[in-house]
């Protein structure tokens, strides 16, 4: 997605890294660079809101259930190996059924 106006802070950047920002996992500087960039870009500050409004959502409907200890140890356990580069993200994860 892309509004194709230039910008400072490209929209696939912002996008590849949106989840980092609604989870203020990335330095100051670069939501500061982010929040510009939603001033300039309509199509991204659209994509902000709605995955904003999914995520309070989910924390709403799903916020307050216990998750089992092993289920947490298994996708922490794919987050590192992800964020390592070992496996990437849509390789499927031994021991869980997809359906």
């Amino acid at each position: 997605m892309s509004c194709g106006e230039p910008h400072e802070t490209d929209c696939s950047e912002v996008l590849d890294h949106l989840y980092e920002f609604l989870d203020r996992e990335m330095p100051d500087s670069d939501c500061t660079k982010f929040e510009v960039h939603f001033e300039e870009c309509s199509p991204c500050l659209e994509k902000y809101g709605l995955e904003q409004a999914v995520k309070k959502l989910v924390k709403r409907c799903c916020g307050h259930d216990d998750v089992p200890s092993d289920l947490r140890a298994k996708v922490m356990g794919r987050i590192d190996l992800i964020r390592s580069g070992e496996i990437v993200a849509d390789t499927e994860l031994p021991g869980i059924v997809h359906e």
